[in-house]
């Protein structure tokens, strides 16, 4: 969905996945700088929203999610993840619960596969699964933001920011007096400094949240049974994640990033040596650079100089090998 807020000044479109909110305002390490002061707003308005209501809600989603939620109180943020049964990683839902309505907000575009799964798993339960991305906007306040939050809005509050559930008519006037606007690139550059895994950026057909660090946020290990906790629990109990995510400091030299998906190789095996990862996502980030987070073979040395194409990378660990 195309947001209104385009039309503000200096909004640059965003491309692929982010398509139809803005990639920044015309500035993109101020409106970091921004951010990460605790000011401002960010539109995540192309992003899909789900709801549940009915009074086996969180019951329900107990039974399908990662995450313990049958005792969600009221407020309480949450992360939770939807596995296929072999343990791959399918869906990513960041959750509130406000009394009455579970309230989630998921990658663009997945928002039907999730309610079609959703509602295949229905069964006698006393649940009500609806897409509202057509009339909720996503709204996100980072931490030590001031801004007014409406008293009638769903709110995730995490140690990153709120998330705020408005009507999508509201979005305009909200904007009006939350500003500055910041756009998605300022965002996920923060991300990324933050080692947050993105479904879809960070994820492929194979990943399972042990590679993430999912492991810690959005799974809970001695809850009832779920598609694809077995292999959760092996891996958990028997042995270790194929893969690990990483954090790399870039050459700052280059004058481009390296995009998503460049091959990564040990620096002293040269430019003919061996595939040990992949960037997931890259950014410019207002004070460290050029920075990105990888996925590489869990054996790869903490201490191994990495090469992307031609530019250098140094690892920071995020998930222990």
């Amino acid at each position: 969905m195309k947001s209104p807020l385009l039309t503000l000044p200096g909004a640059v479109p965003a491309e692929g996945v982010d398509e139809g909110v803005a990639a920044h305002y015309g500035d993109l390490f101020r409106e970091q700088r921004a951010l990460a002061g605790g000011t401002g707003f960010v539109d995540l308005s192309h992003r899909g929203v789900v709801t549940v209501t009915g009074e086996d809600r969180l019951s329900w989603l107990h039974l399908l999610l990662t995450q313990h939620v049958s005792d969600l109180p009221a407020g309480q943020a949450t992360e939770a993840l939807i596995l296929s049964a072999h343990g791959h990683i399918e869906h990513a839902l960041y959750l509130v619960d406000d009394g009455s309505t579970t309230w989630a907000h998921v990658e663009p575009g997945t928002q039907e596969a999730l309610v079609g799964y959703l509602e295949s798993m229905k069964f006698f339960y006393r649940v009500d699964v609806a897409d509202r991305t057509a009339d909720f906007a996503v709204v996100h306040l980072p931490a030590g933001s001031i801004a007014e939050v409406p008293e009638d809005a769903a709110v995730r509050e995490t140690a990153y920011g709120r998330d705020l559930f408005l009507p999508r008519a509201d979005l305009e006037s909200y904007a009006e007096k939350s500003g500055p606007a910041i756009g998605i690139l300022g965002y996920e550059a923060l991300r990324v400094e933050q080692h947050r895994p993105r479904l879809g950026f960070e994820t492929d057909h194979r990943t399972i949240p042990h590679e993430l660090g999912w492991i810690d946020t959005a799974v809970h290990l001695q809850k009832g049974c779920y598609r694809g906790q077995e292999t959760v629990a092996r891996v958990q109990n028997l042995g270790k994640p194929p893969r690990r995510l990483v954090f790399l400091h870039l050459d700052g030299s280059e004058v481009h990033l390296p995009p998503a998906g460049t091959e990564l190789r040990l620096a002293d095996e040269g430019p003919d040596g061996r595939k040990i990862g992949f960037i997931t996502t890259s950014a410019r980030h207002h004070e460290l650079g050029p920075v990105a987070l990888a996925l590489v073979k869990r054996n790869v040395p903490l201490d191994a100089r990495l090469v992307a194409d031609s530019t250098a990378a140094a690892q920071e660990v995020v998930v222990e090998p």
